[in-house]
């Protein structure tokens, strides 16, 4: 895992040297394990200054130069012989001469004003035919153009739809119209919607949630996506969690075959509030591709490789902290 400094964004792609956001030189973060408030210490920054910039010389360089080219030689036209001529015969030409250009000067109007006529029917059309098109694809845009509606659920959790009780992992029960979970110590609780209606294929879904007393859940707690339970209810999802304490930071895990995974290890973010302030988790799904949001700033991306790509929407804690979940919207 690598870090930039500057923006703190991190980056699992240990071959990236250089910030893609401002360039700055990335430095290794290694996750702080079970103790999220353990001080990590990070490897020295490695001498990776770009080389001095050459100082070219700013004079530009001489052009060869060309011998002249070669004088062309005098040339003066020969004098034609005059010749006699008779001013009769120059008067009956330009007599002629008159003549023909009325004539074509006659016929030439004659010829543009039937193109003019020609021309301003045409046009007409075009103009008629242009107005015409143009109404018709503008009235269809309005009347059949849906394609800008996207179907989406809200859950505010006035209404309880969701499971709530006590169970061999946890308690879960609604408080002040939001969902509220607190897990067993050293287990964590999942819970996933109630209903094929919050399926999470290609949608973004969206949850706030808090640690009502301030103390986050020290394994962490958030939002789950393409959740079912398969082979002996046994959990497959992917899950958004993160810790809220004095250090925030960000894990995410994969539930298959009865194990939690790590896909991004805990990384620090500067995009988590700490303490009761409420975090906004957002988790954008297309194909195979998860893209991850905190407070609505990208912080990471995975692409599934397990073939978890449906399911419904889950809630996750950890620990012995109560923790509250408001408003979930899946927008598909």
């Amino acid at each position: 895992m690598k870090r930039c400094p500057s923006c703190s964004r991190t980056y699992t792609d240990l071959s990236l040297n250089f910030c893609l956001e401002d360039g700055t030189p990335l430095v290794s973060d290694e996750a702080p394990g079970s103790e999220p408030h353990a001080t990590i210490r990070y490897p020295p920054i490695r001498d990776t200054d770009p080389p001095p910039t050459a100082i070219y010389n700013s004079e530009p360089p001489l052009l060869n130069q060309a011998a002249p080219f070669p004088q062309p030689r005098q040339w003066t036209p020969t004098p034609a012989p005059r010749q006699k001529s008779s001013a009769i015969w120059w008067v009956l030409g330009g007599v002629a001469v008159l003549v023909v250009m009325g004539l074509g000067l006659f016929v030439m109007l004659l010829v543009l004003a039937s193109l003019g006529g020609n021309t301003n029917t045409n046009t007409n059309t075009e103009l008629t035919n242009r107005n015409t098109n143009t109404n018709a694809n503008e009235n269809t845009t309005v009347n059949t153009d849906t394609s800008s509606t996207r179907a989406s659920l809200v859950d505010d959790f006035t209404d309880k739809k969701w499971g709530t009780g006590s169970y061999q992992y946890g308690d879960i029960w609604y408080s002040n119209d939001a969902y509220h979970m607190r897990s067993k110590e050293n287990t964590y609780l999942v819970m996933y919607a109630p209903s094929n209606e919050y399926h999470t294929a290609n949608a973004t879904v969206r949850v706030t949630t808090r640690s009502v007393d301030g103390k986050p859940p020290a394994s962490g707690y958030g939002l789950i996506v393409h959740g079912e339970r398969v082979r002996g209810n046994q959990l497959r999802d992917y899950a958004l969690l993160i810790y809220s304490g004095t250090e925030p930071q960000y894990q995410i895990v994969r539930h298959k075959d009865g194990q939690q995974m790590a896909i991004v290890p805990w990384t620090r973010s500067r995009v988590i509030r700490s303490g009761t302030s409420p975090n906004q988790l957002e988790v954008r799904t297309k194909g195979a591709e998860l893209s991850f949001y905190i407070n609505g700033q990208y912080i990471n991306r995975i692409v599934d490789n397990q073939n978890i790509r449906s399911g419904v929407a889950g809630l996750y804690t950890s620990d012995v902290v109560e923790v509250a979940f408001d408003d979930l919207q899946i927008v598909r």
